[in-house]
């Protein structure tokens, strides 16, 4: 059962690979205060690990009754990452934020919630996290390998949490410059995984 759960767990760590997606998630946040920013990690996470939770369970079925291939997620995800990657490129999204404060003479600015997309989904819970923990559970014999592999899954998005809200005091304290060119070189290697998730699924369907 240990090997069970150490194979489970470095096959979804590397996957939905928590390290990588903390930096994008602090540029994402960079005007969010640290509360804003706690409470959307941990809503990333929760309807990340439910929408895990639903395809390890009942993924295959889902997918059959509605005619769907998970090649499709790639390319679907693949596109959608790639419309926010150029917003962390081209600083479409502080335009927009400026845009916003003028209209609305507020105290507090709008912070545009993350969490659900595209942290949640296709980020965490993204086409190579769902065909995994698919994977894994389809091949778990009776209900104990099952819940095994459930709690590895658990290990990990707690592990993604901690990184996300670790993130953003380490590029903070870097400097307003040094971030901004953090969050453009993010952008760039998010578009770059964008076109992978979409070469991907085409590759697959051809």
């Amino acid at each position: 059962m240990f090997q069970l759960f150490v194979s489970a767990f470095v096959t979804l760590f590397v996957v939905i690979d928590p390290p990588g997606c903390a930096p994008i998630y602090a540029g994402l946040t960079a005007n969010a205060s640290h509360r804003q920013a706690l409470s959307m990690a941990a809503r990333a996470c929760l309807i990340a690990t439910g929408i895990l939770l639903v395809f390890a369970l009942f993924g295959e079925d889902l997918l059959g009754a509605l005619h769907i291939e998970l090649d499709s997620f790639r390319i679907a995800g693949g596109i959608m990452l790639f419309l926010i990657a150029l917003d962390m490129v081209f600083e479409k999204r502080t335009e927009r934020r400026e845009e916003r404060a003028e209209k609305v003479k507020t105290a507090q600015p709008h912070v545009e919630d993350v969490s659900v997309f595209p942290m949640a989904m296709p980020m965490l819970a993204g086409p190579g996290s769902i065909a995994s923990v698919m994977l894994l559970t389809a091949r778990a014999k009776g209900i104990e390998e099952t819940g095994v592999i459930l709690a590895a899954l658990a290990l990990v998005m707690v592990l993604s949490f901690l990184a996300l809200v670790a993130a953003r005091p380490i590029i903070r304290v870097l400097g307003s410059q040094v971030e901004a060119v953090i969050t453009r070189l993010l952008g760039v290697l998010l578009a770059a995984l964008a076109a992978q998730f979409v070469i991907d699924g085409i590759q697959a369907q051809f």
